[in-house]
């Protein structure tokens, strides 16, 4: 509906009034759809849905009353507005009861010619402001939704394609966006209504830096401008718009890459879509910042992470080792698993450990306790006064914060092995196709002053033993001890590729919410 002229119903059973209020809408530029009974003007209400409907109270058929009842009944066409007139029904109770049954207004003839039009503007003012503020609402409701959508994406292309859906959905116009993640590759996203879905398209790399030499340049803000057809057809020469488009470049912080979202404009968006383009704009700028932000720091993490844990194992004769340390896949913060192998003369100790926690703290504390460790093998190897050792120093340094440890020290030609363990899942020992956990350990490290167990078994040649913290197995919906089963019924087929072994248990339990840290290794075969 324009905000010059409408489309009018008039409902009148008297050709006479019929004409006389046709021409009077007609005068004030409004065009005319004309009824003589009430189950024909319910027919044309359905089919054309006039911006108003002027209703005679009384009809051959059925009366007034009831057609406006019927109008307002139907969620496809209550928002009409109905003018009621009437040259019988004139009382304060039939203008009450016209009112009541729905109408906007009622008229009592005879009507003076300024008094009707003004009474047709009025109204027609009012339900073009509260369509607005209808479709508003509902724009403000779908905005704020996308941007939920946005802020809750995993991936700058699960990003680009929640912003690019949302906008084409919410103008209902075709849509198109742009943005450098950091990797360095740009990527586009177009989506065209009714389906609004996202599709990917290819973009040259200046064609951001060109958008914002057109707009921004090089300063931060926001800006909303119109990029010609010809511009466009330019910047991108696999377009099909036809037309030009409304563009919205926006950059956050100086130095940072733009973003592009925009829309075809034809026909011209209002000042309110236009706003509520700028604003998926600047959403969409500020989503992409914190997920570039969040990749950089997970980055940062990793890399901090990695450099606490060896950067080699040792080679260890008579041993084939393998290893897996793999970080939770939606924590930005570091963890404290770790795992350690080192050469003591003609033994080789193995040790997996878990602190409590995910934070920088967790990462120190696990670095401490490795250095600790490494020091504490210097000149003897007693695995008792080690995990004292390594019990003192967090009570003592770290108090609150606890770890969960196990050792193990073998002589690779003999198979002889001490395994002492502090509160962490057991080494699980196999052979010949069998595997069965060792026994629990004792108290984890740093709740108490303990004495710390060294048990003392036998690896066979061919034998292989599996350490693995408890990200690898810990689910929210499962008993720890299903999934300690799982592990053990895996790990009765180990591949002669230690390497492949290690995939088979990472893929079996997928993406973990924990970190993961595992070291698994066979006696008899060198490295």
């Amino acid at each position: 509906m324009s905000d010059s002229g409408a489309t009018v119903l008039v409902v009148d059973d008297t050709p006479t009034k019929l004409y006389i209020l046709s021409s009077w809408l007609r005068r004030s530029g409004h065009e005319v759809v004309q009824a003589t009974g009430g189950m024909e003007a319910l027919v044309k209400v359905r089919e054309l849905h006039p911006d108003l409907v002027v209703l005679d109270v009384r009809l051959p058929d059925i009366s007034g009353y009831e057609v406006c009842e019927q109008i307002k009944a139907d969620p496809a066409t209550s928002f009409i507005p109905v003018i009621q007139i009437s040259g019988a029904a004139i009382t304060p109770a039939d203008r009450a009861q016209g009112l009541e049954r729905g109408a906007d207004a009622y008229l009592a003839e005879p009507v003076e010619p300024d008094e009707f039009a003004a009474t047709v503007e009025a109204t027609l003012r009012y339900y073009r402001a509260r369509q607005r503020a209808e479709l508003m609402a509902r724009r403000l409701a779908a905005l704020t939704e996308v941007t939920l959508s946005m802020n809750s994406a995993e991936t700058f292309d699960e990003l680009l394609a929640t912003a690019v859906g949302g906008t084409s959905q919410i103008l209902g116009r075709h849509a198109g966006t742009l943005a450098l993640p950091p990797d360095g590759r740009t990527r586009r996203f177009v989506a065209l209504p009714p389906e609004n879905a996202a599709q990917v398209k290819v973009a040259a790399s200046d064609t951001l830096p060109r958008l914002s030499a057109m707009s921004l340049g090089a300063a931060a803000g926001t800006q909303v401008f119109t990029v010609s057809a010809a511009e466009w057809t330019e910047l991108m020469p696999d377009t099909t718009l036809g037309g030009d488009v409304l563009a919205v470049v926006c950059r956050t912080k100086l130095g940072r890459p733009p973003v592009y979202l925009g829309v075809l404009q034809v026909p011209p968006l209002d000042a309110d879509e236009s706003n509520v383009l700028r604003q998926l704009g600047q959403a969409l700028a500020l989503a992409v910042d914190a997920l570039r932000a969040y990749a950089e720091e997970h980055a940062i993490a990793l890399t901090l992470q990695r450099s606490l844990l060896p950067a080699r194992i040792p080679e260890t004769p008579g041993l084939a080792i393998s290893w897996r340390y793999q970080p939770a896949v939606d924590n930005v913060e570091v963890g404290g698993d770790f795992y350690e192998v080192l050469r003591l003369g003609h033994r080789v100790l193995i040790a997996i450990g878990d602190v409590q926690g995910h934070s920088l703290l967790a990462a120190t504390v696990m670095a401490e306790l490795r250095h600790a460790l490494r020091a504490s093998v210097i000149g003897t190897s007693d695995l008792g006064a080690s995990m004292a050792l390594l019990n003192e120093v967090l009570r003592r340094y770290h108090p609150g914060m606890t770890a969960t440890v196990c050792l193990l020290l073998i002589d690779p030609a003999t198979g002889e092995m001490e395994v002492s363990n502090a509160g962490h899942i057991p080494p699980l020992f196999i052979t010949d196709g069998h595997a069965r956990y060792h026994r629990l350990g004792n108290l984890l490290l740093g709740v108490a002053e303990e004495t710390y167990r060294v048990d003392r078994v036998n690896v066979p040649e061919g034998g292989s033993v599996l350490m693995f913290t408890d990200g690898l197995i810990e689910d929210r919906d499962k008993l720890l001890d299903e999934s300690l089963e799982i592990v053990r019924h895996l790990a009765e087929r180990v591949e002669e590729d230690l390497e492949v072994f290690c995939d088979r248990l990472i893929e079996r339990f997928g993406a973990r919410e924990d970190d993961v840290a595992l070291v698994v290794f066979r006696r008899g075969t060198d490295r």
